[in-house]
This record gives C-alpha cells, structure tokens and sequence, in this order.
C-alpha cells in the first residue's frame, strides 16, 4: 500500500486554503474551493454526527467556529448542515458534500479526530461513516488519525485505502484529555506496523526525534504540521517529503 504520486507534488493546506479574514473558514466549501483552484492538496477533519455521519468539522465543540454551543456529535446532520460557518457564510459541510466539490482534482489528506477522548479503543462508528462514504470515490485519498485505534479500525473498513499516524511529542499542556501513560507511549509511535500505516504526519517542532529518522530509513513517508512561512518549510523539508500549511502560499 503506497501513497499515490499526488501527494508529494505540491504542499498540503491545512484544514483547506482558509483565510477568517477573507472570509474563508477551516474546512469550509470556500476554503476547500480555493486550495483547488490553488491546486493544492487538502487536509481535512471529520467528526461524527448524532446519527452516524462524517461532518468536515475540526472541533468537537460547536462553538468556536459558528454561533451555536455544545458538542458537534449531539447533532444530526441535516441540523448541522443548516449551521452557518462564523465569517465565511456556508454551513457546516458533510463528508460526501466535500467529496463532491473535489471530484478527484486534488488529493485528500483526511484526519478522523479521536472519538474515544483519550486515545483508546471506544471507536469504530466514525471510522465506518467515512469509509462508507469512500466507498465511490475513486480519487486519491488518504486517512489518518492521532488515535492508533481509528487506524487501525480504518484497515478493516477499507483496506485499501492507504493509511497513517498523526503524531505528536504530546506534551501534557497540550493533551490534558490523555492519560500520562497514553502519552508516554504515543510519543514513540509503536503502533506504525501494527495498523499498516505507510506514513506519518508529525507535529513541526518535534521532527529532530529519532523514532522519526528510522521510520523514514525503513521507507515510511514523512509528512508534517503545521508549517506557517515559508523560512519552517524550508527547514522541514530537509526530513519530509511535504507538508502540510497555512497562513502562506506554499
């Protein structure tokens, strides 16, 4: 299982080409727009509705992004699709709405957030959504998560397509949801063979650590988040193969 060419030929916007300012939120049908036009890959979030459907939408919780309160997975999704976006004026999209704006111009890069909370094994629906709403897509895509499980349950949902890790140097100000021990033990990305991933995705200030460098001498992809200028870019590209961006043109 290989990462298609189309991954490695242009970086990859964060969350979509978003701009608050223009008008253009994370994640939005107008971010997503405007990294196609760009010709730009996507990276993209999705989370799980009330009654079992993949929502592109990076937070658990409602109210960062649009006027409404409380968590995302509360809602159904015909109610979530008739919440608007805060600054951009389109609504909270689904999974297939995403894939049919695409059309297979770009390549998808698509994070399933952690459903457990802590990083453990409560998963499954979320990642079953999106592999079902996968299942037509013939352009090039990717799944990863930060959560080992959800990887793993990826490669029984749809084996094919091919997978990954985010990782992270979880620090605990950052992770407080997790476990010290669960920590501890992601910070070393064990579970790279055991769910047949074939890259990673690693946290930008963390690349020097060098479980890093040996994955990448035993053939794994390297990607990374978040690059924002072009000066990290340079610097990160002398260990990854792209990266993932925002707040400049890549």
């Amino acid at each position: 299982m290989n990462l298609p060419a189309s991954f490695f030929e242009r970086p990859i916007t964060h969350r979509a080409l978003h701009d608050r300012k223009a008008g253009r939120v994370e994640n939005s049908m107008k971010s997503i727009e405007a990294a196609i036009a760009a010709g730009y890959g996507i990276e993209l979030d999705v989370q799980l509705t009330r009654d079992g459907h993949a929502m592109v939408f990076h937070d658990d919780m409602l109210d960062r992004l649009t006027a409404e309160a409380g968590p995302l997975r509360d809602r159904t999704r015909a109610q979530l699709e008739a919440i608007a976006l805060t600054d951009d004026g389109g609504m909270i999209p689904s999974l297939e709405a995403v894939l049919a704006l695409v059309a297979e111009r770009v390549p998808l890069l698509i994070e399933i957030k952690d459903q457990d909370g802590a990083m453990g094994a409560d998963v499954g629906p979320l990642e079953q959504a999106t592999c079902a709403a996968l299942e037509a897509y013939s352009g090039d895509v990717a799944l990863m998560s930060f959560n080992p499980h959800a990887v793993a349950a990826c490669a029984q949902y749809a084996p094919d397509i091919p997978r990954g890790i985010t990782t992270s140097s979880y620090m605990a100000a950052f992770w407080p949801e997790v476990p010290d021990q669960v920590r501890d033990t992601l910070r070393e990305i064990p579970d790279y063979d055991r769910v047949g991933a074939c890259f990673i995705s690693h946290e930008a200030s963390d690349l020097d650590r060098p479980r890093v460098a040996e994955l990448k001498a035993q053939g794994a992809h390297i990607f990374t988040w978040t690059i924002r200028s072009a000066k990290a870019e340079a610097e990160a590209r002398r260990i990854v193969d792209n990266v993932t961006f925002e707040g400049y043109l890549a």
